[in-house]
């Protein structure tokens, strides 16, 4: 008899230029050998220089989608992305609610590479009061962990007080991703609560940043579906990660995507 293959859903936007959002999640499960699924929350016109235009769907049409997936397929982690305002982050608040989202890994989609927003702000009150404690892993980026405890951040000991703040809203883990913090060595803050792991690898010269964000929590989710403990899924999400911006090639004209597939060509 087969083996059970793992499997993973994403709930997150689209995004037409194949970099980011929906399309770089289901790449990242595939590279990582987990079964991927989606629910799409926004079509975006995009590509490596602007985001163009933006269209959010229906929630009940959203929540049609993770229950036609759930009901069926079923899923043994679970990533969210871009969910544009607060009635598709209450759908997603209900499922988890519900049990159904296991292993939640929340990545708090705001604004994209090219600067465009992607969250209304109306929702930020729901990601940060209702979404964030239903997570298990929450994997905000300098200027949305900003956001979320609402002051700047500056210096390593107001990382780890974020960090700590982020634990305190109800998220089990934090990932404070270190991109867009200066240093010659990017380096990721794991924290539950009570200890703080820290993840290092070497900055990297390139415009091929586009869905980095979205490919490293789509690995800790992949990772997570598989059965690693949440250091280990972020420990090897990081290494996943800096290989793909390594062995990326440009693509377009502005921030290009990173290479998921780098394993294999």
């Amino acid at each position: 008899m087969a083996e059970r293959v793992a499997r993973a859903l994403t709930i997150a936007g689209s995004d037409s230029g194949g970099g980011a959002g929906i399309q770089a999640d289901l790449k990242t499960f595939s590279a990582l050998g987990v079964f991927g699924t989606s629910a799409v929350t926004a079509i975006t016109a995009q590509n490596t220089v602007a985001v163009t235009a933006v269209l959010a769907l229906d929630p009940e049409l959203v929540r049609a989608q993770i229950d036609a997936v759930l009901d069926d397929i079923g899923t043994d982690a679970v990533k969210t992305g871009m969910l544009a305002n607060s009635g598709l982050v209450e759908v997603v608040v209900e499922q988890a609610r519900r049990g159904r989202l296991p292993n939640l890994v929340v990545d708090p989609v705001m604004v994209a590479k090219s600067g465009d927003r992607l969250l209304a702000d109306e929702a930020l009150q729901a990601v940060r009061e209702r979404l964030v404690p239903q997570a298990l892993v929450v994997t905000p980026n300098h200027p949305e962990a900003e956001v979320l405890v609402g002051a700047p951040i500056d210096g390593d000991t107001a990382v780890r007080a974020a960090a700590t703040r982020i634990v305190e809203m109800g998220a089990r883990w934090v990932v404070m991703k270190g991109g867009h913090r200066p240093g010659r060595e990017v380096i990721d803050l794991l924290h539950d609560g009570r200890e703080f792991w820290e993840f290092r690898s070497p900055r990297i010269d390139t415009t091929s940043t586009h869905g980095t964000g979205c490919t490293l929590a789509s690995a800790i989710a992949a990772r997570l579906a598989l059965g690693d403990s949440v250091p280990e899924a972020v420990a090897a999400a990081k290494a996943y990660l800096h290989e793909a911006i390594l062995r990326a090639s440009p693509i377009g004209r502005g921030h290009g995507p990173v290479h998921h597939f780098h394993r294999w060509y």
